[in-house]
């Protein structure tokens, strides 16, 4: 039983009979062997496994959990248990009501998103400021889902952003439009996926006699709500105010702050021996931790005995020395590199650390930067291989044809509704048997002063521009071509896909699928696009070696690709494994460069926390855009409790490039690291100031 190997109050956890139970578990207390302890004691309690409710921040860590109960109840057991993320089980029910649904991630919908807002515009209404990009826009639409249950999104804008008032009503419309276009072609988002499934729980009985949630302490409004909505009959949460970070991404710490407030007869455990640092990590963790408010009363204890390095701070005269000198500092030592993470708060920090490793030839990988899924090529072959699977796709069709020279992501929305028309409801009956007799398949545009619509539609132009370019006859008769904006360039790139599209016809497996998109002269075109774009001069000019190299990395990700398509054999269940678990999917070896953010939930021996300078980290930029010092400081706490044995601080005085000299970090101060000088009180002074003010 997982829970013979509990100590007492990880075991007074696990058994508890309350029906609500909050489980303060901070950095190293076993929090994961709490939560296994916790199923198996319902499991020998007569629940089933299938009436088990696990909630987690990551489907790896839901994997973690459901294997560990395995060891002890099998693999049959431990597989009924419903376990994963939020959106993970939220589509997994909505595909169980038989909701037809397509997932798309955010990228994919802010497309979507952009061809409605460049229809716009806002020169009309003569307003001093600036409207919000598309781009921006969707984000603050996004953040508002997560975030507000009672307003409009009119009403929230012209409530949190008044200078923004006069183009409220054209902001909402697009959002309505946007709307209206997910619902007609099945689109959700991860919002969506919860939105969706809390009404579901309103109307259903779901059968969970337990819900169990993990790293509570990051679960936002909506979140929050969604658990109200399920209404289980006994709820286990574990979390730790001091490591909520996510207030960024619409996380509200006053949730588990309130958990008391909310469940009146609800226990709260506290969790307090660190079986991870040294006592000399803790210490400084603890330093520090404490200037922010104690929600719940907590003291921790070490576990762990014998002789412990104390902290170290590294400091430098000049940023890039700290870079250089932290990569050799790591050359040397003796700790493997697999077991060494360098942790940054700033995009930046890790460029300068990862050129200094890789000028010493020191293996690393970075997690928090754009990772494998997120870069664009592969976000291109997804595309493709989705619009093959399921053609009504729009957001993929969108998403190729803006690499197209001239096609934007509204004039790429028209060409697909274009090809419906063509093909009477299927882009691909459009593309390859056309009903000629429809002349103009152009949807005609609104008119509307008052939302910033407008009409901007040329006539229908001539084809034979197209005539020496080589294309098949049958393509050559496709009324698309008229489109009065589709340049030679643009209308290659069309035919290229259309000689894909039938080369692709009847394929079955997904790794030659891969192969033969990877391999097609649409994909090489975006593939020389974007090497391009990335090797190109201050002065306009492309470095070939840059861009060979570019390509070549392109190359690699393609065989990387078709290497993990090689197992699968269904379309469905490669593209699903892709989209839902890309995130926590990692990729090469050595060193690991981590964010904050990407470090959570991981222990290495020897642990570097990079540019402790004021302004960098706390970051006061982030802090000014509606964050806090008090987030950066639970940030802080995130990054030195990742050391298990040995911990480095490091900090630089001055940017050369820049020509700007730094003070030490507020933490260093906190931690006892720097004397506590005239500009650390001053530092202070300025702090009060903005709170008075």
């Amino acid at each position: 039983m997982p829970l013979s190997r509990l100590n007492l109050e990880q075991y007074a956890a696990a058994t508890s009979s309350s029906s609500q139970n909050l489980i303060i578990a901070s950095a190293g207390t076993g929090k994961t062997s709490t939560i296994v302890g916790r199923i198996g004691y319902l499991l020998s309690n007569g629940i089933e496994p299938e009436e088990i409710l696990l909630l987690t921040f990551t489907n790896k860590a839901a994997a973690e959990m459901v294997e560990r109960v395995a060891e002890y109840f099998g693999k049959n057991v431990a597989g009924k248990i419903d376990a994963g993320t939020f959106h993970a089980v939220s589509y997994r029910w909505l595909k169980k009501q038989d909701k037809k649904v397509v997932l798309k991630q955010q990228r994919e919908l802010k497309t979507l998103f952009r061809s409605v807002y460049e229809k716009r515009s806002f020169d009309h209404i003569g307003a001093e400021i600036t409207p919000y990009g598309g781009n921006y826009l969707y984000d603050l639409y996004s953040f508002y889902q997560n975030t507000e249950l009672d307003n409009n999104f009119e009403d929230w804008i012209i409530a949190r952003y008044t200078e923004h008032e006069l183009f409220a009503l054209i902001y909402a419309d697009i959002v309505d439009e946007f709307e209206d276009l997910k619902k007609e072609y099945g689109f959700v988002n991860f919002n969506d996926l919860l939105l969706n499934f809390r009404d579901i729980c309103k109307n259903k009985d779901l059968g969970y006699k337990e819900l169990l949630v993990d790293e509570y302490q990051d679960t936002n409004a909506l979140q929050g709500t969604l658990i109200e909505a399920m209404n289980p009959p006994s709820l286990f949460c574990v979390g730790d105010y001091d490591q909520s970070i996510y207030a960024f991404n619409g996380a509200d710490i006053s949730i588990i702050g309130s958990f008391s407030t909310k469940y009146p007869k609800a226990k709260v455990h506290t969790l307090t021996k660190n079986y991870r640092s040294t006592s000399e990590i803790l210490s400084l963790a603890t330093k520090v931790i404490e200037h922010n408010e104690r929600i719940y009363p907590k003291q921790l204890e070490v576990t762990r005995s014998g002789d412990a390095n104390k902290p170290k701070l590294l400091a430098y005269d000049e940023l890039f020395d700290q870079y250089h000198a932290m990569a050799a500092q790591i050359r040397d030592t003796e700790t493997p590199k697999e077991d060494i993470a360098v942790i940054f708060r700033n995009n930046s920090s890790a460029d300068g650390i990862e050129v200094g490793l890789r000028e010493l030839g020191i293996a690393c990988k970075r997690k928090g930067g754009t990772s494998f899924f997120d870069s664009r090529e592969v976000k291109a072959i997804l595309d493709f291989y989705t619009l093959l699977v399921n053609e009504s796709d729009m957001m993929s069709f969108i998403h190729l044809f803006e690499f197209a020279r001239g096609i934007g992501s509204a004039m790429a929305k028209e060409m697909y509704i274009a090809f419906k028309t063509l093909g009477h409801g299927s882009i691909f009956y459009g593309l390859y048997a056309a009903d000629e007799s429809i002349k103009n398949p152009f949807e005609k545009r609104k008119l509307n002063r008052q939302l910033g619509l407008f009409d901007d539609f040329l006539e229908l132009g001539a084809v034979g521009k197209f005539a020496k370019l080589g294309f098949e006859a049958r393509f050559m008769k496709n009324p698309i071509l008229k489109h009065p904006k589709l340049t030679k360039d643009s209308a290659t790139f069309l035919h290229d896909f259309y000689l894909l599209y039938r080369d692709l016809k009847g394929i079955k497996q997904p790794r030659t699928i891969v192969k033969k998109i990877a391999s097609s002269n649409v994909f090489k075109y975006i593939a020389e696009l974007l090497s391009n774009k990335r090797a190109l001069l201050k002065d306009g000019s492309v470095d070939e070696k840059q861009k060979e190299e570019s390509l070549s990395r392109i190359s690699r990700k393609m065989i990387l690709l078709e290497a993990l398509s090689k197992p699968y054999s269904e379309h469905e269940r490669f593209l699903n494994a892709m989209i839902l678990g890309s995130s926590d999917l990692t990729q090469g070896e050595g060193v690991n460069l981590l964010s904050v953010h990407a470090s959570k939930g991981l222990e290495y021996k020897e642990v570097y926390v990079v540019d402790l300078m004021d302004g960098r980290f706390p970051n006061r930029k982030l802090m000014q855009k509606g964050g806090s010092l008090d987030e950066e400081r639970r940030l802080f706490y995130v990054a030195v409790t990742r050391a298990r044995d040995i911990l480095y601080l490091s900090f630089a005085k001055y940017d050369k490039i820049k020509k700007i000299n730094f003070m030490p970090s507020q933490f260093l101060y906190e931690a006892g690291l720097v004397p506590k000088d005239e500009a650390y009180r001053a530092l202070l002074q300025k702090e009060l100031d903005k709170d008075g003010e």
